[in-house]
């Protein structure tokens, strides 16, 4: 089966992963899309690029310029379509550039619509998110199948405003941010981790918040004897004001730069706890998502701290491990009070969980990639309510015909 997969950034390492779960479930993709690096790879994990160009991080005039200037061209990418099953779009903006495409190229693939965020753009009540809004909409019209990587993304924003199930009527997905792993894992060589007080904490992934950053660096300055903050992954520069320097006037609070999945075991070994709380859109697209560090944590036996009003927090609390706060400012004191016992019980808490609630294998890759092709339905309960989807996929009920899968 061939996918055109048209992406907001060839050089996101998420891209890649997911790539390489198409090939691994028998798909031969061909990747289309901007970039945010200077320079674009040829290949992604064995599948041909297409560069459409470079966009910046924040720019949202010239990303929507782009976005245009690449829909309208969109005839010269008729070739990279030609024979496609599937067309997949991640983000809106690459729907649009998708749905030109394949328009163009005549083809009758079918067109999927990958949601992994909400932007605030898309929530406000002012007329530049209404009319986002009814483009998402008319989009999602001509599309066959959405994708979102939480449950709370379909009842609180595409049930709840933009009709999907009632209105709109389109097969809906859920592809978990599990972590992809096409062979056995060799079992951990042993945690690398000290007694705590200090607590070590990781900060893993795309760093981008920073309002998390200022509530780690605070009790870093202020209780060095109580917390050890390590930081793995790509900060998003345009979010903070001086992330280099914020970082680097704290001895325990120290990063460590980008990281692939090999290192996952040994950075995940070396702390004691991981962060899993994202202020970026408070209240929105942070208290919906379910992120790919929640999973990576957890697959590698580093309890997630999470907040319990959100949705990462409802997942921890219905699977029965984690550390949960009420707010963001508890941490302090739930370190204070935390002691090696308290430790090790919610390590055995999380070991009790079923790895399989973690991972994709194989047998995950054949499944997504056919339900992709049409060729078996999406998951069926994302179709029930909205307060029942979002229970099942918290308890890990089995389900038929469901797909849960790898980090994006």
């Amino acid at each position: 089966m061939k996918i055109a997969y048209f992406v907001h950034d060839l050089t996101d390492p998420a891209v890649a992963r997911r790539v390489r779960m198409l090939r691994a479930g028998g798909a031969e993709p061909v990747v289309l899309g901007f970039r945010r690096d200077a320079t674009a790879p040829d290949r992604i994990e064995g599948a041909q690029a297409v560069d459409l160009g470079r966009t910046y991080d924040g720019r949202f005039g010239h990303r929507a310029a782009m976005t245009l200037r690449a829909a309208a061209g969109a005839m010269r990418l008729r070739a990279h379509l030609q024979g496609a099953q599937v067309v997949m779009a991640r983000t809106l903006e690459m729907l649009a550039v998708a749905d030109a495409a394949r328009v163009c190229a005549g083809a009758r693939a079918r067109l999927v619509y990958e949601c992994l965020d909400i932007h605030r753009l898309m929530l406000g009540d002012g007329a530049k998110s209404g009319a986002m809004r009814a483009i998402e909409r008319a989009l999602m019209r001509r599309a066959d199948l959405l994708v979102v990587s939480s449950p709370a993304f379909l009842s609180h924003y595409f049930e709840a405003r933009q009709g999907v199930g009632s209105t709109l009527p389109i097969e809906t997905l859920l592809v978990e941010n599990k972590v992809l792993e096409l062979a056995p894992m060799a079992p951990p060589a042993g945690r690398d981790l000290p007694p705590g007080p200090p607590w070590r904490i990781g900060w893993m992934g795309a760093i981008r918040c920073r309002k998390t950053l200022a509530i780690l660096a605070d009790i870093a300055r202020r209780r060095p004897d109580l917390i050890d903050v390590r930081i793995h992954g790509r900060p998003a520069y345009t979010e903070f004001d001086d992330f280099d320097g914020q970082v680097s006037r704290l001895p325990n609070l120290t990063f460590h730069g980008p990281y692939t999945a090999a290192d996952l075991p040994r950075l995940y070994g070396q702390v004691h706890f991981s962060w899993a709380i994202d202020f970026m859109e408070e209240g929105l697209n942070s208290s919906w998502l379910l992120p790919n560090r929640l999973y990576e944590a957890s697959r590698h036996g580093a309890p997630p701290v999470a907040l319990a009003g959100v949705q990462t927090g409802r997942y921890l609390s219905e699977a029965g491990f984690g550390l949960l706060l009420e707010r963001p400012e508890d941490l302090e004191g739930a370190l204070e009070s935390m002691s090696a016992e308290r430790h090790r019980a919610l390590q055995a808490e999380l070991d009790r969980v079923p790895v399989q609630r973690f991972i994709a294998d194989a047998k995950d890759c054949l499944e997504l990639v056919q339900i992709l092709g049409g060729q078996r339905p999406a998951a069926g309960f994302l179709r029930a309510s909205s307060e029942a989807s979002e229970t099942a996929a918290g308890k890990g009920l089995p389900r038929p015909e469901h797909y849960e899968g790898v980090a994006v």
